[in-house]
């Protein structure tokens, strides 16, 4: 725990020296990465060995493969340490356990048709209940504690049973029973801010101003449709993501959507791109934040001229963390001199918010909606709001 609380003050990078990266290649090594040639003669180096299997490790897990070591990555490396029965599981409120052992325990109840909600590797409420529910068929005691006893009942099932994905399906059937109408539904706006300042400027623009301005435009539209739109900060506030998730939760949002600028190295990369919570175990993804998603990039590339970089899953804290429907909107990137005149432009940032009003709109209408991607506008959104009233 102490790398994750290092980092999140400075990341460890290629170059850097000292303990922690004694500490991150050992995490490295328990996440199954390990280093060519055996030992390196400097093991408190962060050589371009290092990087390539923090890369290798960022890219599986669904982070930005940036090889730099960030909060979020070191998050990841240290729940990658766990494997089921090294430790005994339970719910601990307000210190929840973590690690792939939880991910792995949640994967195995959706397949067995017992656990409603998300496999996110954090031993919260909903695991609790599912493993109560679980212990109580299996004909053990209920107290929510996966030990020795809870696993080898487990394996004595074997692998062939399979269940559904119960909270996957609750999330779809909400949008399908929640009408038309975007009236009385409530969404929270994040408008990113890029934390310290690292990596967050560029062209003259600032992400935490572009992203304010952009939910800005965002949140009146859906103000006019009848929408609660809610965002996480006040402009020049600079809350964590835990609070920013937080407000999403009290608000008990139907949806978030988290509004984001990216910086790179090379000037060469640019373009528009969405993401929505997914990783690689059955019962870890969100199929609605998924349909958002290619539903806000479809309409942002059919109305602008921006390079289309598509939708992707991820883990980024934001969408694993939020137990609704999330996606992240990549802006563009202000590194990029093409991107950053777009992303000042008053006209631009008017179209992204028209297209994300759309999204918003197709994602709650029937699958039979003929309206041509890039048409829908707010008095189409209206008119829906009044046909469903």
């Amino acid at each position: 725990m102490a790398l994750i609380e290092t980092v999140a003050r400075s990341p460890l990078r290629r170059g850097d020296r000292g303990p922690d990266v004694i500490a991150l290649r050992g995490l490295l090594t328990w996440a199954g990465r390990t280093l060519p040639g055996g030992e390196s003669r400097d093991p408190d180096l962060f050589d371009g060995d290092v990087e390539a299997l923090v890369r290798d490790f960022q890219q599986e897990r669904g982070l930005l493969a940036d090889g730099v070591v960030g909060r979020q990555t070191a998050v990841a490396l240290e729940g990658a340490r766990w494997r089921p029965g090294d430790r005994v599981l339970l719910h601990t409120p307000g210190h929840l356990m973590r690690g792939d052992d939880v991910a792995a325990l949640q994967e195995r109840m959706v397949r067995l048709g017992v656990h409603a909600g998300r496999v996110d590797g954090a031993f919260g409420p909903d695991t609790d209940r599912s493993l109560r529910e679980l212990q109580r068929g299996l004909g053990l005691v209920s107290d929510g504690i996966c030990g020795p006893v809870t696993l080898r009942a487990l394996d004595s099932l074997g692998r062939a049973v399979e269940g559904g994905d119960p909270w996957a399906l609750r999330t779809q059937d909400d949008v399908a029973v929640a009408g038309a109408s975007l009236a009385g539904k409530v969404l929270v706006l994040d408008p990113a801010h890029g934390g310290n300042g690292y990596g967050t400027a560029g062209h003259g623009l600032v992400e935490a101003d572009v992203t304010f301005d952009v939910t800005q435009r965002v949140r009146r539209r859906l103000a006019a449709a009848g929408a609660r739109a809610i965002l996480t900060r006040s402009e020049g506030q600079v809350p964590d993501v835990p609070a920013r998730v937080a407000v999403a939760e009290e608000a008990g949002a139907d949806l978030v959507l988290s509004f984001h600028c990216e910086v790179h190295p090379s000037a060469q990369a640019s373009g528009f791109a969405t993401y929505y919570w997914g990783g690689r175990r059955v019962g870890q993804h969100s199929a609605v934040g998924r349909r958002l998603a290619l539903l806000v990039q479809r309409e942002v590339v059919a109305r602008t001229d921006v390079i289309d970089c598509r939708s992707h899953p991820c883990s980024y804290d934001m969408v694993r963390l939020t137990r609704m429907p999330t996606v992240l909107v990549g802006l563009g990137y202000l590194s990029n001199p093409d991107d950053a005149i777009r992303l000042a432009t008053p006209d631009f940032r008017e179209i992204v918010a028209d297209a994300v009003l759309a999204a918003v709109q197709r994602l709650y209408l029937a699958d039979d909606d003929d309206t041509v991607t890039g048409t829908l506008d707010l008095q189409a959104v209206l008119e829906h709001a009044r046909r469903s009233g």
